[in-house]
């Protein structure tokens, strides 16, 4: 089979390098995701491979000097790849080599190989496909596993045996469930057996590069594929625990309540409709995460999760740190989200007041309407008519919430009144009694007792003083 290249935007890119591996007496195919992706009329990634059977060292130095004198190369010689930039490409060069692994690693033992050596260690045959750019058959595909045939069923199948495959590199694992869920297709019988045999073998992959696979399928357009065959396969036991405990649903005196796992998948993929924000499906990931340790039955009441949210949020940190995922403003920013997550819902009676609209406004911040989004996501019901009422509910919720913040001016809350000022009004150095003054006021303003307004704050801080015995200057 040959593939056209005439209408390739990297046409002049592909000649060049041809003609580069030509005259120094070299061989250079194109080889995994950009064929891939070329077969199946994705945009082109930005990234493209190429193999030789010689030395891609060599070739890339050879290929930039040729495009491009002023272009620095990478070498990595550990792996025997080079590497170097060009027009907002990631090209990278490597020598087709033979792979073999030790049982406790995932860091192969290499030797040099040939082109079909080459694309027997490739993980799956949608990724063993190759073009040749050699001028006697330039464009034709190289295609020994039927990895066009695959595309074609939109199947995940590995070119040797599945089991080899997995136990010799277990991020495999995670990547044949990551295109599962990003190209919408079916990981071959056999290949889903293994996953499920060598699941534990994925402790001896990094967190790091596992949490690199897991965000790509939360980043996908329904993430409950990929986190399904997550928890189908056993990994989800391995990498997050503390969903898979969510799973199942208790019966005491007749009463039951949902299972929290599916429902947490429904809310991650309900979310997902609306954000492509990573980190704003990761808190419709970990809203219900703390249900798990607080579900208690209680009779006369039935089933119970008091304090789930609190509790939710402190267990995101302790997860973010055990999956070395970042622990700055993205951690905070989830854990805020998964703590407020039912504040929404339980301001919805009429007689709901200010005051606690006005704590919803300050707590929340700039980030009260992904909280909305968060919350509209939770509505997992299949009765239509109950979820047109939460939805109303809700929009009724955030209409009072703008109401009372045009009148309070009170999210991203600054204090009318200084510290600097306090003390400069008292007369006092830095103390105790000036965090006192500042949280009294916050707390006033909270409530209704005075107005988000400087001179009410001021009147108010020096009726607050003479009660803590100071005096004004």
């Amino acid at each position: 089979m040959n593939i056209n290249l005439s209408q390739n935007k990297n046409l002049k890119l592909f000649k060049l390098i041809s003609e580069v591996a030509q005259n120094n007496d070299q061989t250079v195919y194109i080889v995994g995701g950009y064929v891939r992706d070329l077969l199946l009329k994705r945009n082109s990634p930005t990234d493209i491979d190429f193999v030789t059977e010689s030395d891609g060292m060599e070739l890339a130095r050879n290929a930039a000097a040729h495009i491009d004198p002023k272009i620095k190369v990478s070498v990595f010689k550990n792996y025997g790849t080079a590497m170097f930039h060009y027009k907002g490409l990631d090209l990278e060069f490597v020598g087709a080599r033979k792979e073999s692994y030790a049982e406790h690693s995932r860091n192969p033992s290499v030797s040099k190989g040939s082109l079909e050596d080459d694309q027997k260690r490739r993980d799956f045959t949608i990724n063993a496909l190759a073009i040749s750019l050699n001028q006697e058959n330039f464009g034709e595909l190289i295609d020994p596993f039927e990895g066009v045939l695959d595309l074609k069923n939109k199947i995940i199948r590995t070119p040797l045996q599945p089991s080899q495959t997995y136990s010799d590199d277990p991020l495999r694992m995670m990547r044949a469930i990551r295109f599962a869920a990003t190209l919408h297709f079916k990981i071959e019988e056999n290949s889903l057996q293994a996953i499920k045999n060598e699941a534990a073998r994925i402790s001896i992959i990094s967190q790091e590069r596992i949490m690199v696979e897991f965000n790509k399928i939360m980043l996908s357009e329904k993430p409950s594929k990929g986190l399904k065959l997550l928890e189908e396969t056993g990994l989800m036991q391995y990498i997050m625990p503390e969903l898979t405990a969510l799973k199942g649903i208790e019966e005491v005196e007749g009463q039951t309540h949902k299972d929290n796992f599916w429902h947490t998948l429904e809310v991650v993929d309900n979310i997902s409709k609306h954000t492509e924000n990573l980190w704003l499906r990761w808190a419709a990931l970990l809203h219900d995460v703390g249900k798990a340790p607080t579900k208690k039955f209680v009779e006369g009441s039935g089933w119970t999760f008091h304090g789930h949210e609190f509790l939710g949020s402190k267990m995101v940190k302790s997860i973010f740190y055990r999956l070395k995922m970042p622990l700055g403003n993205n951690m905070k920013y989830v854990q805020k989200l998964v703590k407020l997550s039912s504040r929404p819902i339980a301001l919805i009676d009429e007689d709901t007041s200010d005051a606690a609209l006005r704590r919803l406004l300050f707590d929340s911040g700039e980030d009260l309407e992904d909280l909305f989004t968060l919350c509209k996501a939770d509505i997992t019901t299949k009765n239509s008519a109950k979820q047109a009422k939460y939805k109303r509910n809700f929009e009724e919720v955030a209409l009072k919430i703008k109401e009372v913040e045009e009148k309070d001016h009170v999210r991203n809350f600054q204090p009318p009144i200084s510290g600097e000022e306090i003390m400069e009004m008292f007369g006092l150095e830095p103390s105790r009694e000036i965090g006192i003054l500042k949280e009294k006021v916050k707390e006033a303003i909270l409530e209704g007792e005075i107005a988000n307004d400087k001179e009410e704050a001021r009147e108010f801080v020096i009726n607050e003083g003479k009660e803590l015995g100071l005096i004004l200057v």
